[in-house]
């Protein structure tokens, strides 16, 4: 099963969000956006390509859609994968504290957790919790409108692969995080459901 990843669209009408985007996700199962997407038609568009679950952002505050929600508790072939907009980025936060964290926010402690907010693509294996965060497709790192990022889950047998991708006028390549020793654009991290 394959799952597509993204946050942080800051769509305001529709046919903002990169075309790459689409097609990149074609042939996902799900996809999987952690909020601020600020427009409605956007799921209606990601629904062409897969069905789409949205955490409800600080930017998507009075939308209302069958789609969108909160907070998201999805189980895929067995794999919890529970998402929300806004939650503490293991970068800066003890394994406790994230741990205690996610234990408030879900009945059922997920074996993947995806959010956004922070417009930063990263991936944090935090005492077998999998903390994904895809980035912004539009906005990375909260600086101006360019190519930004997207990721993707990858579940088989229980097992779960995460990747990111940069965006680029072609298409998607593996993404590089600069700022993360020993990060490399083949690195895919394996989390065995627990």
């Amino acid at each position: 099963m394959k799952i597509g990843l993204i946050a942080d669209s800051h769509t305001s009408k529709r046919g903002e969000l990169w075309p790459q985007v689409f097609n990149a996700f074609e042939g996902v199962d799900a996809i999987l956006h952690a909020g601020d997407l600020w427009t409605l038609a956007l799921i209606e568009e990601l629904e062409t390509v897969a069905p789409t679950f949205v955490a409800r952002g600080n930017g998507d505050l009075g939308l209302e859609h069958e789609r969108l929600k909160d907070i998201w508790s999805l189980d895929f072939d067995g794999v919890t994968v529970g998402m929300i907009h806004e939650f503490p980025t293991p970068r800066r936060r003890e394994p406790a504290f994230i741990a205690e964290r996610a234990q408030k926010i879900f009945t059922e402690s997920p074996d993947v957790l995806v959010y956004g907010h922070t417009h930063m693509e990263e991936v944090h294996d935090v005492d077998g919790l999998l903390c994904v965060n895809p980035g912004s497709p539009t906005l990375p790192r909260n600086k101006s409108l360019r190519l930004g990022t997207i990721g993707f889950l990858e579940i088989v047998e229980g097992a779960v692969d995460v990747s990111l991708w940069q965006i680029t006028e072609d298409g998607v390549v593996p993404a590089v995080d600069q700022r993360t020793p020993g990060f490399a654009p083949d690195v895919r991290l394996t989390q065995p459901r627990r």
